[in-house]
């Protein structure tokens, strides 16, 4: 018992450093080490069980990056740029392909969990996984297929040009339509 007294109280010291936990400590009054447990306990159960670990993940993924990206904006170093630039392109790609593979992930165990152990990995300072990312396989990938990827872009522009054009006449033949249908219908009804 007494390494468990001694292990709450080295907790507690390393919990000392953040004053939101003494004030959610006086709010509660309860001891700031139960509150941190208590927390992770939840998050562990949530993340084992699913409840709602899609949006936790989420939220997760979100915040600590949304804030450092402005202080990444605000400074004049261009490492912390490279680290969120590529870690936002790591989380639209989990959100994109998660829009299209809803259904299959309900079957694969621990999905969420595992995605959120991998954007914390891409995340935090101490790892710097996004950066690691991008220079150990995207840099080379990237430069590689530069001018195939410009191609790809020019094409997509031009077509889209093209598709909006088309989609803007149709549209404006379809109002014409059913502005002459309308007015027709009311040059009728005043005959009558």
């Amino acid at each position: 018992m007494d390494i468990v007294q001694e292990k709450l109280q080295v907790l507690r010291t390393k919990l000392d450093k953040y004053p939101v936990l003494q004030q959610a400590e006086s709010t509660t009054s309860v001891p700031k080490e139960f509150l941190v447990l208590g927390g992770g306990l939840l998050f562990a159960v949530l993340t084992v069980f699913g409840i709602g670990i899609a949006s936790l993940t989420s939220l997760v993924g979100f915040v600590y990056p949304a804030f450092k990206s402005f202080q990444a904006i605000e400074t004049k170093s261009k490492g912390d740029d490279t680290q969120w630039l590529v870690y936002w392109v790591i989380f639209a790609f989990f959100s994109i392909i998660e829009v299209f593979v809803d259904v299959l992930l309900y079957w694969i165990p621990f999905y969420f969990a595992f995605k959120l152990a991998f954007l914390l990995w891409a995340m935090l300072p101490q790892t710097k996984g996004a950066k690691f990312l991008y220079e150990s396989f995207l840099k080379d990938l990237l430069k590689k297929n530069e001018s195939k990827i410009d191609q790809a872009l020019a094409n997509a522009k031009k077509n889209s040009g093209s598709f909006a054009s088309e989609f803007s006449n149709a549209a404006s033949d379809i109002a014409t339509s059913a502005a002459s249908a309308v007015s027709s219908t009311q040059e009728n009804k005043k005959v009558t």
